[in-house]
């Protein structure tokens, strides 16, 4: 078993996807811990929300970075496989392994981030017409109602319809399984915001 090549992609994209950008790029650059402050998540709107408050020039930049990296760390594994041949169901398993690695870190005793911007990452290579409709709704919905979980699960939302109306019949591997555990993955990390809007208590991004 520790031969054989699909081991070694889905243990990398595990630990690879675990790694927590947004919190290494806040503490290297802000020495801000971005786990004690807003949210408390290591993704990208909470180093928007802290930076904001205590460094304002660096806040948007970080953000960006942490967005780009995050989705790196999904994408890239995904690249390296299709181009040593590994078969499309395992890239599949690369991509959702390295949104759980996001979301269940072993570096954060297996707290994580949302898995949004990873799960782009993913989702960009498999679907990217998809992908691209989701991300209008995401930017439409940021700009209007500018509550990040109301975004992300819009755009998540948009992609699974999306996907059914231009793959009904998923290339290769014929289901939209692998989708749906990456789409659970994410509703599940985003219950205390779904509790929040519910609550009234959902804070918008400034």
């Amino acid at each position: 078993m520790l031969t054989n090549i699909n081991i070694h992609f889905y243990l990398a994209a595990y630990f690879i996807g675990a790694i927590p950008f947004g919190l290494i790029l806040a503490k290297t650059f802000a020495r801000t811990d971005i786990r004690s402050q807003g949210s408390q998540s290591i993704g990208a709107t909470n180093v928007l929300r802290v930076l904001k408050q205590t460094h304002p020039k660096l806040a948007k930049k970080l953000a960006i970075a942490t967005v780009i990296l995050d989705a790196l760390k999904g994408l890239l594994p995904i690249l390296l496989a299709a181009s040593m041949g590994l078969s499309v169901e395992t890239q599949w398993t690369i991509g959702v392994l390295a949104v759980i690695g996001h979301c269940f870190s072993p570096y954060l005793k297996f707290e994580g981030g949302k898995g949004v911007a990873t799960a782009v990452g993913v989702l960009l290579y498999f679907l990217p017409l998809e992908t691209l409709i989701a991300f209008a709704v995401w930017y439409l919905l940021g700009r209007t109602v500018r509550i990040s979980s109301v975004s992300s699960l819009g755009a998540l939302t948009t992609l699974i319809i999306s996907s059914f109306l231009i793959h009904y019949d998923m290339p290769h591997i014929h289901t939209h399984a692998p989708l749906f555990v990456i789409a659970f993955i994410v509703l599940y990390k985003h219950i205390p915001n779904l509790m929040r809007l519910v609550s009234g208590q959902e804070k918008q991004v400034i």
